[in-house]
């Protein structure tokens, strides 16, 4: 943990400044996911990895009912989320902030709560060294019935040749690999813990969203089924 950590803070502590502005441009998909989320009136929300509290505070104002918590391995990350949640107008009630290694977090610990009704992921596998493991830990945080949203980089199918090759080569630059078998990994992790997959390719396959449905008894496997978007 100590040395990934390490990694994070020295690649954000100078670009969590212009984060949002320069993201917005192609980390495309997450206004898309937070429209999906829909918890329960009441409900509860974690973000993994939630780096600058952009996507938690653009959910809590989507969903006023719902309480939320977010985590990053990075303190810098932390540290503009902190900032940026305390001038949102939003109480820290309703987004609480903490941080937690991705692959081996306990909600218990960090939030005082089993479970939540809905966990999402957003752009983060693709920098998570043992990001099974974190999607793994995404449905043991689930409640029965709930949902695991993620989003994060396609594998450009749907692109010229050259454009993802070029993508390819500048993500590399920031630690950052598009997991061509995301599908297949949340489809097995599924299958542990009892639900239904559902995996959307997005803007000609630029990035991949996948949504992991428990079922009520979260016992078994359930039938799993892709689309085209």
């Amino acid at each position: 943990m100590s040395t990934h950590a390490s990694l994070m803070d020295d690649v954000y502590r100078r670009q969590r400044h212009i984060y949002d502005a320069t993201r917005k441009f192609y980390l495309l998909g997450r206004d898309r996911l937070i429209r999906e989320l829909a918890p329960p009136p009441g409900g509860t929300v974690l973000e993994i990895a939630c780096g600058t509290g952009r996507n938690l505070i653009a959910a809590a104002q989507h969903y006023p009912r719902a309480r939320f918590s977010g985590f990053d391995l990075s303190t810098e990350m932390l540290a503009t989320a902190l900032h940026s949640t305390l001038h949102s107008g939003i109480g820290t009630d309703r987004i609480v902030l903490a941080q937690g290694d991705a692959t081996s977090f306990s909600p218990a610990v960090l939030f005082g709560v089993e479970t939540f009704d809905r966990v999402f992921i957003s752009y983060a596998l693709s920098m998570i060294p043992d990001w099974p493991a974190a999607i793994e830990q995404g449905l043991r945080a689930l409640s029965p019935g709930g949902e695991l949203h993620i989003v994060d980089f396609g594998q450009q199918e749907g692109l010229p040749a050259f454009f993802r090759r070029g993508l390819f080569a500048w993500l590399a630059r920031f630690h950052v690999s598009p997991r061509a078998d995301l599908f297949e990994v949340a489809q097995e992790a599924a299958a542990r813990h009892g639900g239904q997959v559902r995996q959307t390719r997005l803007y000609r396959d630029y990035a991949r969203s996948v949504t992991v449905t428990l079922d009520q008894a979260a016992r078994r496997s359930s039938p799993i089924s892709e689309s085209n978007s």
